[in-house]
């Protein structure tokens, strides 16, 4: 993950930029902020609102938002949208039910017009588990190769290890 992190340093420079990490709740999203942050697993409960952290990468500055995924609270996501560089989907990739709620957050997402420029990683998280569905999978199910009108890109990973 941290591999990421210093190719979009190389190409973006010494200023802040503001990242997104949204999700439905339970697909990891907060696992993966911290181990972006700190490189190891960090215990954490469901998140009510937000978590804010500065990750800095040779004098880049990312200001990376972890926005709860509970129903309820994704009413207000679009809140956070705002100079948005980029938007990390993180997805649980043992979860087939919740699937095409995921897609469905997913456009809303994409046709708000603070994101219009913004680009679009997606984590496929979980893939340590028996039976969880493949990148491609995922991306034939969420349609992505439709999304013409900006950057995206899915990856496989383990929020626990760190691996993708």
């Amino acid at each position: 993950m941290g591999q990421l992190f210093t190719k979009l340093m190389s190409i973006f420079g010494n200023k802040e930029h503001k990242v997104i990490i949204v999700g439905l709740d339970n697909a990891g999203k907060t696992t993966i902020l911290y181990q972006f942050l700190m490189n190891e697993v960090v215990h954490t409960a469901p998140t009510i609102g937000s978590n804010v952290e500065e990750i800095v990468l040779r004098n880049t500055h990312f200001l990376m938002w972890d926005i709860g995924g509970q129903e309820t609270i994704r009413s207000t996501w679009n809140n956070y949208y705002s100079n948005t560089e980029f938007v990390i989907l993180v997805i649980d990739s043992t979860d087939r039910e919740r699937l095409p709620e995921t897609r469905e957050e997913l456009y809303k997402m994409l046709a708000h017009e603070d994101l219009k420029n913004a680009a679009v990683l997606i984590f496929a998280n979980k893939q340590d588990v028996k039976d969880s569905m493949s990148a491609s999978e995922i991306s034939a199910s969420l349609a992505l190769s439709a999304i013409k009108d900006r950057a995206w890109h899915i990856q496989g990973c383990c929020a626990l290890t760190g691996e993708g």
